[in-house]
């Protein structure tokens, strides 16, 4: 039986799948998300970390709260956002956010500028013969 990531190598970086690097959202975004759910600063900490990955255990320690605080933040973030698990929050957040600052729209790539992949050869070929001539 395949044995599941510790803590620790979550914290080191041999875990198969780790925490992202990078955030989500911003300052700004968070606050308008604050404001449009109704959250104390409280259940604000509690969402931040729920969509960096945290689980509950990690975030009561990290709020040095208990882990029934926690669920008691989730119930009530739940309950206004109108979803039943962190994945739908999560994609809630960025729903509401994308409707606020939609993402830039760039022009889709036409197919007929996608070249196969077996055409990488002849390309390569073209190059050279450019360059010697």
């Amino acid at each position: 039986m395949e044995q599941l990531p510790t803590d620790k190598d979550v914290s080191t970086g041999n875990a198969l799948f780790k925490r992202p690097k990078g955030m989500l959202l911003d300052e700004q975004q968070w606050l308008f998300l604050k404001k449009r759910y109704h959250m104390t600063p409280r259940e604000l900490q509690v969402a931040i970390l729920v969509c960096r990955g945290f689980n509950n255990d990690e975030i009561a320690k990290a709020l040095r709260i208990r882990q029934g605080t926690v669920k008691t933040h989730l119930r009530n973030i739940y309950r206004r956002a109108r979803v039943k698990s962190k994945i739908l929050l999560l994609l809630e957040f960025v729903e509401d956010v994308n409707k606020l600052y939609p993402p830039s729209k760039a022009p889709p790539i036409p197919i007929t500028e996608i070249k196969p992949k077996s055409n990488l050869a002849s390309r390569t070929s073209e190059r050279k013969n450019d360059v010697l001539n």
